[in-house]
């Protein structure tokens, strides 16, 4: 099964996740323990597809198998041998196992693709392997505590009463990081009330910092499900206009839904088909699609999906992003850039050729608007990964129009 899954996630865009469930839906002989124990068979190929592949000497889905199956100290003979099971092992494919694997380079013990080696060690100089460590380990579930429904500490009290493990987060005031499995969190009754929004530690602090405050009139220009718009909400006690706009009309009908959950009354949505936002904001943020480097945790997929012509195509996109949004700020307004991306060609090369062109904006130090503990890598700019935070990989930038 590991195999033919590993086929199909090469031929779609679908999020991992998404294509397991599927896949499984569609095969209801698989009982649950094996349908566990193959996705975490396809997760763990993911995170070391370049071992496996180096350990191999090929990608294909059957020798990342066959790697795997090394790995675990079983024997693949035993397991490929025709019938209901995979073909019996080819004569190269028994020379590659009886061969001793050559010496890994830097972007296989790191597990990322080789063309990413120059702007990763731009990202993280010495401390690339590091980095690339934590980032093959599985993430945390990190939740934000709704503040227009509960307060973080009666929220710890009720989860912890309810059996969950947790603690609060070190950083994000209202965060709350959940020690092991939180699937079934989505279906409890404090989620259903609203008390809180999943949502990586990271991403909050970058919400915090947007400076949303009430009676302000906010702009989420790049809003998806509205995460941020949410948290933004919460941050200005309900009071003001956030508008929140996205090319996916669907995005923003999920966010229609979490806001009515949420309290938050404040969020209108404007599809960007049907119009463009108007008027000035006292604060723009612009969450623009990017790579997604900074959730290779839980996306391991996207390492390998990745290409030099969609990263330079992003850049073009983010760019676009920028100027449309410096155009809606108010003098003395803040615009606020923030990327799921660790690479510094989409976070500060962006922000950087945006000073160049006359846009009027200075930059603002975000470690001097903080409000208790500094997290790790915020100062001028913010700069989350997992080695360094604990969290997803994130950047977060802030300007102030004159």
């Amino acid at each position: 099964m590991a195999i033919e899954i590993l086929e199909g996630l090469g031929q779609t865009a679908q999020p991992a996740d998404r294509f397991l469930k599927a896949w499984f839906r569609s095969r209801r002989f698989a009982g649950s323990k094996d349908r566990r124990a193959v996705t975490e068979q396809v997760f763990a190929i993911q995170r070391r597809r370049a071992h496996f592949a180096h350990r191999m000497g090929g990608d294909a889905p059957r020798a990342l198998v066959i790697a795997a199956l090394i790995e675990a100290g079983d024997d693949p003979a035993l397991l490929f041998t025709g019938g209901y099971g995979p073909a019996p092992l080819t004569d190269d494919e028994r020379s590659a196992i009886a061969t001793a694997p050559r010496p890994a380079p830097r972007w296989v013990q790191g597990e990322y693709p080789q063309w990413l080696d120059q702007e990763l060690r731009r990202a993280f100089g010495d401390r690339l392997q590091e980095e690339m460590a934590a980032f093959i380990a599985r993430a945390p579930a990190d939740i934000r505590v709704n503040t227009l429904r509960r307060e973080r500490g009666a929220v710890v009290t009720a989860l912890s009463g309810e059996g969950v493990a947790c603690t609060a987060t070190p950083y994000a005031p209202h965060g709350i990081r959940i020690s092991g499995d939180a699937a079934n969190l989505s279906k409890s009754a404090l989620f259903e009330s609203g008390a809180f929004e999943f949502q990586d530690e990271a991403a909050q602090i970058a919400a915090e910092l947007c400076g949303a405050r009430p009676g302000m009139r906010v702009l989420d220009l790049a809003a998806g499900a509205g995460g941020k718009s949410l948290a933004f909400a919460a941050s200005m006690q309900n009071q003001g206009e956030i508008l929140a706009c996205d090319v996916r009309g669907e995005a923003l009908f999920e966010l229609e839904q979490r806001a009515a959950r949420a309290g938050a009354t404040i969020i209108k949505t404007l599809p960007l088909d049907h119009g463009q936002p108007s008027g000035v904001f006292d604060a723009v943020f612009v969450d623009a699609p990017c790579s997604g480097t900074g959730t290779w945790r839980r996306q391991p997929e996207l390492r390998w999906r990745l290409t030099p012509g969609r990263l330079a195509e992003l850049m073009v996109l983010q760019d676009r992003l920028l100027d449309q949004a410096a155009g809606l700020v108010r003098p003395g307004g803040r615009l606020v850039y923030a990327t799921c991306s660790v690479l510094a060609c989409e976070n500060q090369d962006r922000v950087a050729a945006l000073q160049v062109r006359p846009s009027g904006f200075e930059p603002l130090n975000l470690a001097e608007t903080w409000q208790g503990s500094v997290p790790p890598g915020l100062g001028q700019d913010f700069r989350a990964s997992p080695a360094r935070t604990g969290t997803d990989g994130f950047y977060c930038a802030a300007l102030i129009k004159g």
